[in-house]
């Protein structure tokens, strides 16, 4: 592989600008076959939704001895990157909530349930007790099951703008699921960011466009901070804390 640029890094991977195509290779020469094959799979299961603003997936491949993904480079800079260099950042908000209702406008019935994936998560918790998880569980059965496409990681660090417009990458989470769950997820990202203001601006945006009530959205709130939580990041722990406890109301 000649590599050109280091484009990103994250704890189990770094993306590559090999010139014409991205490569995603993951840093461990044991990462399972089947977790880099997985990614591949969802990611072209979103293309087959129809949805169009993401990269085409190329192939799979290994690059010394550690499994790679190829997509489709697609030039430009993050959402992430523009808002922070451009007085304009509320525009982008804008644009980034439009796009998000874009996306969960498709329904992607070949992707796995999200409320299978929130399940399993609050199952798998060790920090809190027995009732907690149960009041959880119970909240998560009482909210509608739906089959829309869901990110589930929508953050302007996942969005690469360019001339062409905006395009949606890192689709390892996406699952099929209830919208308002998906912006849930976002809206929970900019608070963990330290981002209330811009949470709080996105949320109003994302609803004026869909006609969401805002209330229905936070219901998910307990149940997607307690999935959150599995990652037993110490930085997150408080506020996501917080937010199950609000399970009871």
């Amino acid at each position: 592989m000649e590599v050109k640029r280091l484009i990103s890094e994250s704890a189990k991977v770094r993306v590559f600008d090999c010139g014409d195509k991205c490569v995603k290779v993951f840093k461990e020469p044991d990462e399972p076959k089947s977790v880099a094959y997985y990614e591949g799979l969802v990611h072209a299961r979103v293309e087959e939704t129809g949805f169009g603003k993401l990269p085409e997936i190329l192939g799979m491949s290994k690059e010394d001895g550690k499994w790679a993904v190829e997509y489709e480079l697609i030039q430009g800079k993050t959402l992430d990157e523009e808002m922070r260099e451009k007085p304009r950042s509320d525009e982008l908000l804008d644009k980034m909530s439009s796009l998000h209702a874009e996306l969960n406008s498709f329904r992607a019935p070949k992707l796995s349930r999200l409320k299978d994936y929130l399940k399993r998560s609050i199952e798998s918790l060790d920090m809190i007790d027995d009732v907690k998880k149960y009041e959880l569980l119970t909240k998560l059965s009482s909210l509608e099951e739906q089959s829309f496409l869901c990110h589930f990681d929508l953050m302007p660090e996942n969005i690469i703008v360019n001339e062409n417009g905006m395009f949606v990458v890192d689709w390892f989470k996406a699952k099929q699921g209830n919208p308002l769950a998906d912006v849930a997820k976002t809206y929970l990202g900019f608070c963990l960011k330290h981002r209330t203001e811009s949470a709080e601006k996105y949320l109003g945006m994302y609803c004026a466009k869909t006609g969401a009530e805002k209330s229905k959205i936070r219901e998910w709130m307990p149940v997607i901070a307690a999935a959150q939580l599995k990652f037993k990041r110490m930085e997150e722990r408080e506020l996501l804390l917080t937010w199950i406890d609000m399970v009871d109301f």
